[in-house]
């Protein structure tokens, strides 16, 4: 469904997309995950078709960038920040509903599962929404219609938890007949729905693995590293994860999630020079 092959970006002289390429089969559920200016954002706004980039991208068989109607009328996409539109709510939703050849009721029936009654606020311009409110209306908008590809950026950035748990309860509706690439930090809140996880550091893809046991991803694993040497630089990337260590220390324990093994892994990747042991030992359930 997506290719990606050799897919360079840059912006002045700053280079943010190196080298990618990718395929992503149809039915795939993909996590994107990696720090703020790894690529994640760049990366989906090429497969949107738009920025100019080197390299070819595709989806299905359709290059976005040269025919964007084509490919957005089967794409439902929520951004990391929403657009500064002045249209009122019910004129965007009637707008949207339009494009795509769904009913507004749709639209609205998906907003009021996460909890935006949009009767309050049909005649309100969308840029004077507030943050959580333009998040719920613009995943209504991409879940309201029958796309077999769906792009999301930090779709739950904004969410009060019991929208964020409705949210993910759609998505899980939809894992039968869609395609989805999410693009998140938290690799444990999307765990339930993806099949595939890709990590992004520096414009390059430095994770690519498949998911093959969900179960084991809602584990704990304890887990055990030993150095050659101290090393401040490895002691500095795991501060995210629960590890008792101290930077002089060549031997740490800790504990992760099940979810956030293969990223852990990626990380421990770049240091297969200083490691000379690691345990990692799943708790029983």
């Amino acid at each position: 469904m997506i290719r990606l092959q050799n897919v360079r970006k840059t912006f002045r002289s700053a280079r943010v997309l190196d080298g990618i390429s990718l395929e992503v089969g149809l039915g795939e559920r993909i996590a994107l995950i990696g720090s703020n200016g790894a690529g994640k954002t760049t990366l989906i706004r090429c497969l949107l078709g738009e920025y100019v980039h080197d390299g070819e991208v595709s989806i299905n068989g359709v290059n976005p960038r040269h025919e964007r109607a084509t490919v957005l009328a089967n794409v439902g996409f929520v951004p990391q920040l929403p657009p500064p539109l002045k249209m009122p709510v019910g004129q965007l939703i009637d707008f949207a509903a339009g494009l795509c050849g769904t009913a507004p009721a749709r639209i609205d029936d998906i907003a009021c599962r996460l909890g935006l009654e949009i009767d309050a606020i049909r005649s309100r311009q969308f840029v004077r929404l507030s943050g959580g409110m333009k998040q719920k209306l613009l995943i209504a908008i991409a879940l309201g219609r029958d796309a077999r590809l769906l792009i999301m950026d930090e779709p739950a950035a904004n969410l009060d938890p019991e929208a964020r748990k409705i949210f993910f309860d759609l998505l899980a509706e939809r894992v039968q007949n869609a395609t989805m690439l999410i693009s998140s930090h938290r690799l444990d809140e999307v765990s339930a729905l993806v099949n595939r996880v890709i990590e992004m550091d520096t414009g390059r893809v430095v994770l690519d693995d498949k998911v093959a046991d969900m179960g084991a991803l809602h584990s704990r694993l304890d887990c055990r590293i030993v150095l050659k040497q101290p090393d401040p630089a490895i002691a500095k990337a795991l501060q995210g994860w629960k590890f008792a260590f101290d930077a002089q220390d060549i031997a740490w324990t800790g504990e992760i999630a099940g979810a956030d093994r293969l990223r852990f892994l990626g990380v421990v990747s770049r240091y297969t020079g200083l490691v000379t042991k690691l345990d990692m030992t799943e708790r029983p359930h």
